[in-house]
Formats: structure tokens, sequence, C-alpha cells
């Protein structure tokens, strides 16, 4: 299999983060319109740091890894506190801690492709 370029990870990335928010969404469309907001958002500045990286514009490879890293923090946090309230009997939070944990998940796996990509500097 041939392996994906960065610039393509990121995209890939925005869309499954915009995704994930809008299956959030709709699994709550009560309380959980920052899922919706947030995934696109966060989901959009992927896909243009990896449109300006695809241009060779290295500093679009800089600015998703901050980006990556901030929300990979907010995903570890948000995914404790969802799975511990899921553990202590509200059922409502597993479709949300599942969701997080596979954002989390994504997340961690494009980390140390960015990071090669940048010793590298290469697209």
């Amino acid at each position: 299999m041939k392996k994906l370029p960065t610039w393509q990870l990121l995209i890939f990335y925005g869309i499954f983060l915009f995704v994930m928010g809008v299956l959030g969404f709709l699994s709550n469309p009560e309380k959980a319109k920052t899922a919706l907001l947030s995934g696109s958002f966060f989901g959009g500045l992927s896909v243009t740091w990896g449109l300006i990286y695809r241009k060779g514009q290295q500093w679009g490879l800089v600015a998703a890894l901050i980006t990556l890293v901030l929300v990979t923090v907010a995903f570890v946090w948000r995914a404790i506190v969802s799975w511990i309230s899921y553990f202590e009997g509200n059922t409502d939070k597993l479709i949300g801690a599942v969701l997080i944990t596979a954002m989390l998940t994504a997340g961690l796996l494009l980390l140390p492709k960015i990071v090669a990509g940048l010793k590298k500097g290469s697209r």
C-alpha cells in the first residue's frame, strides 16, 4: 500500500474531525452543539494546514503540529471525563466518549507523521 503524503493525511484528518463533530451533534442535538462547532473549526484548520503545506509552505506543518497538540490534549481531558461519567452510570456519555476517543486515537496516529515531516522538511 502506498503511503499517503502528510498534507493529504492532514486533509483526511480534518474531514474526519468534521464527520465526528456531525455525529456528536446528531447523537444529542440539544447538548452537543459544541461538537459540531469544534469539529467544523478544527477540521477546517487541519484541511487548511494540509493545503498550505501541499503548496510547499513549511509553516503549514508547524501550524498543524501546534493545532494537533492542542486538540489532542483537549481530547485526552474530554475522553477521561466522558469515560468516568459513563462508568459512573451516565450511559448518555457513551457515544461522546467513543467519538472523542476515536478523535484522540486519530490525532495520536497523525502526530508522528507530522513530526517526521518536520524533520525531513518534505511534503
